[in-house]
């Protein structure tokens, strides 16, 4: 259980946390874990933000990585109140003070956010310093970019989620970084090898040395598709329910696809938590029928 202390950080093995809620009152809330026995990512509360994080990518002290929880903006309403996406809640201003609020929780400058435009593709561009403020300050220079690479610091890399997969790549040999949006789509079209591929066309990156992350997002269990949905992956990956449903393990696609790429099955750190399993944490568009805010997850390099 967290204190009030200015910083906590716990285990996901623990069962709640004493957060404040979206109104302000103390709640007790409970958190569902996909496997107690597993080890997971780390949560962590400054004042009333609360965010999750790698432990595998905290090891890297030139590196900063993040995933929000609903916790800590200034959204109302569906989107209580740490929401990332102006189309769903139609208010630039508390989306752009979210970002600020978050990005300056993990000790980084907002106005150095680089944002994808997401629309469920495999696009992945590299970005610089050239493209700080896109998404954050103006209205990106892009469209239909679901990806993001840099081997710049002080980049800030962003990427929306809510039941969709954030995918986190690190290259610890060439400093180089990378993150993509990847729902069942860009799942499908294969946004993590199209990453792997870009970081090793663009920075030199070797698979093999390379670590990746997969953060926040609906686990199997929750997240049933149609069959023509199911026949876009391998068997292993899906649960027939009959009546042509299927139940989809898109986590799962994704640590294939990045052992298959070559990452070492020990350099995948899995998040061990499903947004849809915990609406009152996290935004889940499936648990909410669409209505909600998105989670933002943020990876950068720091000098």
């Amino acid at each position: 259980m967290l204190s009030g202390s200015e910083f906590q950080k716990q285990d996901i093995f623990s069962a709640c946390i004493l957060s404040r809620s979206m109104k302000g009152s103390q709640v007790l809330m409970d958190i569902k874990w996909m496997n107690e026995q597993e080890k997971g990512m780390t949560l962590h509360r400054r004042a009333d933000m609360l965010w999750l994080s790698f432990p595998e990518l905290d090891a890297f002290s030139w590196l900063k990585n993040g995933y929000s929880t609903r916790f800590g903006g200034v959204s109302e309403g569906d989107y209580a109140s740490l929401n990332f996406s102006i189309s769903r809640e139609g208010s630039p201003e508390h989306v752009k003070e979210n970002y600020r609020r978050f990005a300056e929780t993990l000790e980084l400058n907002p106005e150095h956010l680089v944002c994808t435009q997401q629309t469920h593709t495999a696009t992945v561009i590299r970005v610089g310093r050239n493209e700080w403020g896109n998404g954050y300050g103006r209205k990106p220079d892009w469209t239909d970019v679901d990806g993001l690479i840099t081997n710049e610091p002080d980049v800030v890399l962003a990427i929306q989620t809510a039941d969709c997969v954030p995918l986190y790549f690190v290259d610890p040999v060439h400093h180089a970084i990378g993150l993509s949006h990847s729902g069942w789509r860009g799942t499908a079209a294969g946004i993590g090898r199209v990453t792997i591929g870009m970081m090793q066309k663009e920075f030199g990156s070797d698979p093999r040395e390379m670590y990746a992350a997969i953060g926040p997002c609906v686990c199997q269990d929750c997240y049933e598709v149609d069959e023509p949905c199911a026949k876009n992956f391998p068997g292993c990956y899906t649960k027939p329910l009959g009546n042509g449903k299927y139940l989809l393990d898109l986590q799962g696609v994704n640590r294939g696809m990045f052992a298959e790429a070559g990452i070492p099955v020990s350099h995948i750190a899995m998040p061990n938590i499903c947004t849809c399993c915990n609406p009152d944490l996290l935004f889940s568009h499936r648990a909410s029928h669409g209505r909600c805010g998105t989670n933002c997850g943020i990876l950068a390099m720091v000098r």
